[in-house]
């Protein structure tokens, strides 16, 4: 009797363990298979309806990720309003709000619903139903790229979106009235549109907020309204930065014995008119900050007037009253960077930037060195300022003669060799390594034909370093021929210089004036298109042909004047 109970006893202990770990097994294959949608409340393409609560039931248990923020809705309701909750196997969408009349609504729900083991995703999850008696069957449908090259080879993260002509809102400020995604390499399709006319933009959604950060996210936009009455294809849209934020002078102060200027964007053009400029009032530029500097005046202001002008092309014109005060601070160190091509045929190149205005150079300190006993001396005719206006540039081009067949030359600047006009001398020495290239390792001929009738244009050579490393700026021809490059990897690009200020400039949405053109060198059979390959002792005749312009073809007549 006492083994009958103690076998008893065991048997009851297993049970109860069993039973206690009943649960998903350990081990066994991976669970790959997306949930499955089992039914949706209301039907997929049901019409008159007009719900208040959406239900969606799947064949197992899911979970809910950001879907405020994950689930695209058009045309677009208030998404703070929504409330998504799941219990179990099925998710539950409360709009808390009352949808339009005779409207069609396209819920995608992208990656919002995963399921609770592994986060697989349901395949293309679309709910599209109408609060009227007929599904909106229009579509809107094109390719999204960027201007400059991103170091992503596919693009993600990228939206286009449709806002109604009469709306005031834009990509910049609100969500739009109809939204979707490009896939890998920008093709993009909107479906279910009512017909209308509407403003078309396209935007780098970085932080998943639905609308363009100006300040960090590309976009771009058509600049004629479209009328949507038919399917609309082959629209195309560009991607850049645009910084549309107002220019102007957050602050103005005194800052030891100078006078600091905050701007609230970086300046690309900058004007200073004072009688005294560059004689005895002098200015640099750090990021978004101008300091003047003054050699003789002393706790007195004087009016300087400043003539700005920033990437989007908005112009800041103003004087500002500068005082400079007596000041016990002592004076910043004069610092330098150099920037040069390392290797040379025929002629040392460099740009010395230093960080305050530069007033004096000591000649017999600064030279090129080819041995240890011989050296090149750079003269004043060798060095000059980049900019008139700003002394913290200067540029150094030397001549190597022929006749010197050394290899390496060394560009050399003893310390006080450049003082500013603070007074202060660098301290640290220049030593900058070049190297002399056989013209046999070169490229003898890069002939490079833009197909286009439009000039002026910037042809770039620009290396894997994004650095352009030849640039010719044609006014006459639309034929650039480069010379002796060195064998490398290179891309090859052509900018349409629009408003002739010898630089790209980017669009200006208030303007209604796209980013300047930048037609590239591609072979579309290469896994990466853009690369031209240059080998010494080659000769290349090469054809860049014109990009398509942003908006909808002419010939689809479907675009609004």
């Amino acid at each position: 009797m006492k083994h009958s109970n103690y076998l008893l006893g065991i048997i009851l202990l297993f049970t109860v363990v069993s039973c206690a770990k009943q649960g998903t097994p350990m081990g066994g294959p991976k669970d790959e298979d997306p949930p499955k949608l089992l039914s949706i409340n209301p039907s997929n393409e049901s019409t008159n309806v007009k719900p208040s609560i959406i239900e969606l039931e799947f064949d197992e248990y899911v979970k809910a990720e950001t879907p405020n923020k994950q689930i695209i809705i058009t045309p677009r309701i208030n998404k703070d309003e929504m409330e998504v909750t799941t219990n179990k196997n099925r998710v539950i969408i409360n709009l808390n709000q009352e949808l339009e009349d005779s409207t069609t609504y396209v819920f995608n729900f992208q990656k919002s619903i995963k399921d609770i083991t592994e986060n697989n995703i349901p395949d293309n999850l679309k709910l599209v139903f109408s609060t009227g008696p007929n599904i909106d069957s229009l579509s809107f449908s094109g390719n999204v790229s960027y201007i400059l090259p991103q170091k992503q080879k596919n693009i993600t993260d990228v939206l286009v979106g449709l806002y109604a002509e009469n709306d005031t809102t834009n990509v910049l400020t609100a969500t739009p009235y109809y939204i979707g995604q490009t896939d890998s390499i920008g093709n993009f399709n909107l479906s279910n549109i009512k017909a209308g006319n509407y403003r078309a933009y396209a935007w780098h959604d970085q932080n998943n907020s639905l609308k363009a950060e100006e300040k960090q996210e590309e976009y771009g936009f058509i600049s004629d309204t479209i009328s949507i009455s038919e399917n609309v294809t082959d629209a195309k849209l560009y991607l850049s930065k645009a910084d549309l934020s107002a220019f102007k002078i957050n602050r103005a102060s005194a800052s030891g014995q100078n006078f600091d200027i905050y701007l609230s964007k970086y300046p690309t053009d900058i004007i200073i008119d004072h009688q005294d400029i560059n004689k005895s009032l002098f200015y640099r530029q750090n990021e978004k900050t101008i300091r003047l500097y003054h050699t003789s005046i002393i706790n007195d202001s004087t009016a300087v007037k400043l003539m700005l002008r920033d990437s989007v092309g908005f112009k800041l014109d103003t004087i500002v009253y500068a005082k400079f005060e007596e000041s016990d601070r002592k004076n910043e160190k004069l610092e330098t960077t150099v920037k040069a091509k390392r290797n040379f045929l025929k002629e040392i190149e460099a740009e010395i930037k230093f960080n305050k205005p530069i007033n004096n150079v000591n000649y017999d300190s600064l030279y090129i060195k080819y041995d240890s006993a011989s050296y090149i001396p750079i003269k004043p005719e060798m060095l000059s300022f980049k900019d008139s206006l700003d002394r913290t540039l200067i540029s150094i081009a030397v001549n190597v003669p022929d006749s010197l067949k050394q290899e390496e030359y060394t560009l050399y600047a003893m310390d006080s060799t450049f003082q500013d006009i603070e007074g202060e001398f660098n301290t640290t020495k220049i030593e900058n390594l070049f190297r002399k290239l056989d013209p046999e390792t070169l490229a003898e001929e890069i002939k490079i034909t833009v197909n286009t009738e439009n000039l002026p244009i910037i042809v770039q050579i620009i290396d894997k370093k994004d650095e352009v490393v030849a640039e010719q700026y044609l006014t006459e021809t639309n034929v650039a021929i480069f010379k002796n490059l060195e064998a490398a990897t290179y891309y090859i690009r052509a900018i349409l210089d629009l408003n002739k200020n010898r630089r790209w400039d980017t669009s200006n949405m208030n303007e209604n004036r796209q980013a300047e053109p930048i037609y590239y060198l591609e072979n579309k059979e290469s896994d990466n298109p853009k690369d031209t390959i240059i080998r010494g002792g080659w000769s290349l005749d090469v054809t860049i042909d014109p990009q398509k312009i942003p908006g909808i073809p002419k010939i689809k007549e479907n675009i609004m004047k």
